[in-house]
């Protein structure tokens, strides 16, 4: 247990998330305007939480934009795997797992012993509904203070990173601190994630058209899960596998998906988690199977050269037809690969399953 933090009960995982820089995000003609902030559009899936904890999650959920209802359940079970009367060894308590000097700093009363919603008088880190509060409350506290050190990253893991080891060792590493507890807290919480989010989306949803892939080979899987966020706001430097999220320098004020981040969540989900690809464009062309125009089929990953490298990226969903997250301003949607814009430039084809 580190002092200020909360810590997990898991052990430690020997995967790292790749953390490539964010310097470069395959932004297609990043723009100075931003568009209004959004909040995370994320719904429970049915059957995976125990159901006298879901009104306190989903409540939870809507506490501020960085804390969506999926995060709060996938921490919960890496913290105590839902048993609420836990005690790790360094004494960190409840569903949560706080220790007690932090709880006395952000304890809240939002429950009773019995499981009402009405509060008993006492902040109690064994009482369900006062620990998922109380840790929503305290992710946002982490969104705020880390937003505001100017680290660049996804707002996302750096909140997940000072939950582990406090907000002072993201400031110390300036990012996600090379520690493997942590850098393994963090994976383990955005792979999670996805067991706990349901398949409402956060966009306009793709409607009946005539592209549309039904089957359940892998493409098919990678395109469905691309057309669900069809609508959703670009956000530079926002998203990643767990979901929309919010970016930086003109995606700060914005929750959302860039072009690379719409293409990993894509394939991650459609490979059941066993495929995160590298966060960026540039190196995302890079890896998979080269398939030529000739060959390609839905699912299918096609990076555009712009410039110098390969700064724009989206998905082939059949009849000349991709979708993507085109640049700031825009939202998820589908173009045609003979577009003028696009026919032009040099393309990588990639496939991953």
């Amino acid at each position: 247990m580190k002092s200020g933090a909360l810590v997990t009960g898991f052990a430690v995982l020997g995967l790292v998330t790749s953390l490539v820089g964010l310097s470069v995000l395959g932004a297609a003609e990043p723009e100075e305007d931003v568009v209004e902030p959004v909040g995370l559009v994320t719904e429970l899936s049915p059957g995976q939480i125990p159901p006298e904890y879901v009104t306190w999650i989903e409540q939870a959920g809507g506490l501020c934009p960085e804390v969506s209802a999926p995060l709060v359940a996938a921490q919960i079970e890496a913290e105590s795997g839902w048993d609420p009367t836990a005690v790790s060894h360094a004494n960190a308590q409840g569903l949560s797992q706080f220790i007690p000097g932090t709880w006395a700093t952000w304890g809240v009363d939002a429950a009773g012993k019995d499981g009402s919603a009405e509060p008993d008088g006492v902040a109690d880190p064994f009482t369900p509904g006062d620990a998922i509060m109380t840790q929503a409350r305290y992710d946002c506290y982490l969104a705020d203070t880390i937003r505001d050190m100017g680290i660049e990253g996804d707002l996302t893991r750096l909140m997940l990173a000072g939950y582990n080891a406090g907000p002072g060792a993201v400031q110390q590493y300036n990012g996600v601190p090379s520690i493997p507890e942590t850098q393994g807290y963090v994976t383990k919480i955005i792979s999670l994630m996805s067991k706990f989010t349901g398949n409402s989306g956060g966009g306009g949803g793709g409607g009946d058209d005539e592209t549309a892939v039904d089957d359940d080979s892998f493409g098919g899987r990678v395109v469905a899960g691309a057309k669900k966020w069809l609508g959703t706001p670009y956000s530079w430097g926002g998203g990643g596998p767990e979901g929309p999220g919010r970016g930086f320098a003109q995606g700060a004020n914005t929750v959302g998906f860039d072009c690379s981040s719409l293409v990993q969540n894509a394939v991650y989900h459609a490979s059941g988690g066993a495929t995160l690809l590298p966060r960026v464009s540039q190196v995302q062309v890079t890896v998979g199977e080269p398939v030529s125009r000739e060959d390609i089929r839905p699912g299918d990953v096609v990076g555009f050269q712009l410039g110098s490298s390969y700064d724009h990226i989206g998905i082939y969903i059949g009849q000349g037809q991709f979708i993507h997250a085109p640049k700031t301003g825009d939202v998820v949607k589908i173009s045609n690969l003979d577009e003028p814009y696009y026919a032009g430039k040099p393309q990588q084809i990639r496939r991953f399953g």
